[in-house]
């Protein structure tokens, strides 16, 4: 009898990659990357171009692996796409690139009626949704007229609402002021989904039960939040000295 494969047998609430290999023009971005992600929390840290936000569209769906398999709570990304928008949801770094509709409930409603409720269900359910949270004020008013927080918030509550087990966050935290940092910080911590973060600001995944330093498309460590972002932290402190050093020799 041949034996399932390791997606198969890990748990259905789950993320998995399976010696995954993306490649993006010339650019090798992933060579037979493996990773399982459980944990309720996750962060991801690293510079630029080091794969977080490859990562993040590779489980989304919105990228396809030229090798190997994503298979995100029981899904895989490439047979089973269409199921995804049910397990998954990805907020990219400007809110401008994801919010569609002039208001905010209608941003909201939008959200269900792409999982098929109808178009009066779905405006009820968005204004019952900001009113829980305190926000019934909101429904009306034109994401144009909302500050870069408020926006970035917007798109929050629009992936929640549809309740996907898993939130992906791109950079969320880089355009916003101290407040407004840490009101979504506020609401990430009060949300029960699942959650990987994307940052450069460390503080946000400092206390994160599990953070990932990627580098070169390759997992250089993988732990506790605290132990992770100090490393990496260390890690730049060094590199910008040695930068420094070269410029005064």
């Amino acid at each position: 009898m041949p034996q399932p494969s390791p997606s198969e047998t890990a748990s259905s609430h789950s993320i998995r990659l399976d010696a995954v290999t993306l490649v993006r023009g010339s650019h090798q971005v992933f060579e037979g990357l493996t990773l399982s992600l459980q944990e309720a929390r996750i962060g991801l840290v690293g510079d630029n171009g080091a794969g977080k936000s490859s990562l993040f569209r590779l489980i989304s769906g919105l990228d396809q692996p030229e090798r190997g398999r994503v298979v995100v709570h029981g899904c895989d990304t490439q047979t089973d796409r269409g199921q995804l928008a049910k397990h998954v949801g990805l907020m990219f770094q400007n809110p401008d690139d994801q919010i569609i509709f002039p208001t905010v409930a209608e941003e909201l409603a939008f959200s269900l009626t792409a999982r098929g409720e109808t178009r009066q269900a779905a405006r009820r359910q968005a204004r019952d949704f900001l009113a829980r949270r305190g926000l019934e004020a909101w429904a009306g008013r034109a994401v144009s007229e909302l500050s870069q927080g408020q926006r970035q918030q917007v798109c929050l509550l629009a992936l929640q609402i549809s309740e996907p087990a898993t939130l992906l966050l791109d950079e969320p935290f880089a355009s916003l002021d101290l407040l407004s940092q840490a009101r979504l910080a506020a609401q990430l911590e009060e949300s029960d989904h699942q959650i990987l973060v994307s940052t450069h600001l460390l503080e946000h995944v400092y206390d994160f039960e599990r953070v990932l330093w990627l580098e070169q498309g390759k997992v250089r460590a993988d732990g506790p939040g605290r132990e992770i972002c100090e490393a990496y932290a260390e890690n730049v402190r060094q590199r910008a000295a040695l930068e420094r050093g070269r410029r005064d020799a």
